[in-house]
């Protein structure tokens, strides 16, 4: 292969690369649209409850009502894949949601986790959020709970 070949190959894998990188998170907030939710749906938990206390590791399991659930990246009408929000509040909804400790994915369409949690009391809210990470339209969220770890 030729100097010349490898060197578009290098810069075609390169834009690839940034632009699957920058996707939807690169997008202002006003440029993000809001996938519609139908009304009525509901995201919760089903463990644990609001005020249990609990011991480390805790396992979290979510619910869903009115909506179905689908990996990140797949649009069927009327689904998401859960966020988890820990000891934050809620991101700006007009954005995808941030991916970082307390901003916990599961784009593979996963519906309970199991998290390592320092002792004292924690707040945990879920969200819903659309093929690109960008809260629904209205947004999909539980009320937030508070649980503390011994």
């Amino acid at each position: 292969m030729n100097q010349a070949l490898k060197t578009r190959i290098a810069l075609a894998a390169a834009v690839v690369s940034l632009g699957a990188g920058f996707g939807l998170a690169g997008m202002a907030m006003a440029d993000a649209q809001r996938t519609p939710s139908p009304a009525g749906a509901e995201v919760y938990f089903i463990a644990p409850a609001d005020g249990a206390t609990v011991t480390s590791p805790v396992t979290v399991k979510f619910g869903l009502k009115g909506m179905g659930i689908a990996p990140a990246g797949i649009t069927f009408d009327n689904t998401g894949h859960h966020h988890l929000i820990i000891d934050a509040d809620l991101p700006p909804l007009g954005a995808p949601i941030p991916t970082d400790a307390q901003h916990v994915h599961f784009g593979k369409g996963q519906t309970e986790t199991t998290l390592e949690l320092k002792p004292g009391k924690h707040t945990l809210q879920l969200l819903l959020g659309d093929f690109g990470h960008i809260p629904h339209d209205p947004v999909v969220a539980s009320k937030k709970i508070t649980i503390t770890v011994k």
